[in-house]
């Protein structure tokens, strides 16, 4: 079978998230927030070049976890939510954003999401991501990796009501989605659709190309936290064509 049509395994962190901030805490200590070239990038990290396949999945790993985003073609910066976290004054709002950033990778808030009281043996949480695509070697790593970055967090602590209120109280909601205070500015009033028998949700329209149209079902209420799984979503749809640095 040829490279071209070799079975790949989703997309996932090869770092923990312990390991992708210390990463994003280093490129910050040198060049602050400024957008960098990604080979500077990884010498940043130690690496001679952004060509090596191990400083290339790095880079991946710490843009995953949404610390470095690409402002332009063929650079780096580091988020603003990394310097936060540098400054924070409380631990309170540093383990919001670790919290926050461990469900940015896609694959990570689902399966979080499907075990909310704690994880499963290792062996169980394999099944769990090969049946999500990834081959067993891939997930043998995968495992390790959220496991780390779940104790780094300390994700499961504290009752999800808390790690909610402590998101909003300390993350800047710079989304441009309507608060839960005020859903409905989300859409027009006769998109409103229902969920369930107790949950409703906006339905926006988005003008596609070639007279097309897609909708985005908006929960009510729709928090903080939300937007977040959201906007990665929609990142990794825009990223699946995209080369890695």
């Amino acid at each position: 079978m040829s490279n071209s049509t070799r079975k790949k395994s989703p997309r996932a962190p090869s770092l923990s998230l312990s390991e992708a901030l210390d990463g994003a805490l280093r490129i910050y200590s040198k060049d602050r927030r400024h957008a960098i070239p990604v080979e500077l990038a990884a010498q940043h990290l130690g690496y001679k070049s952004a060509n090596n396949g191990t400083a290339i999945k790095a880079l991946a790993s710490i843009r995953y976890f949404g610390l470095i985003g690409r402002p332009q073609e063929g650079k780096f910066a580091v988020e603003k939510e990394v310097e936060d976290y540098q400054f924070a004054p409380s631990p309170a709002q540093k383990q919001a954003l670790l919290r926050k950033w461990i469900v940015t990778p896609p694959i990570f808030a689902d399966v979080l999401a499907r075990f909310s009281d704690g994880l499963p043996s290792d062996a169980a949480l394999k099944f769990e991501f090969i049946q999500l695509g990834f081959l067993p070697d891939a997930a043998d790593t995968v495992v390790s990796v959220l496991k780390n970055s779940v104790e780094f967090a300390q994700y499961y602590d504290s009752p999800r009501s808390s790690v909610e209120t402590e998101a909003n109280q300390a993350l800047p909601d710079n989304s441009g989605m309507p608060s839960p205070s005020n859903p409905a500015e989300a859409s027009e009033p006769s998109n409103t659709g229902s969920l369930s028998n107790s949950q409703t949700a906006d339905r926006i329209p988005v003008r596609l190309s070639g007279g097309r149209r897609a909708y985005l079902e908006i929960p009510t209420p729709f928090y903080v936290a939300d937007k977040q799984r959201l906007k990665s979503q929609i990142d990794l749809l825009l990223a699946e064509d995209e080369q890695e640095p």
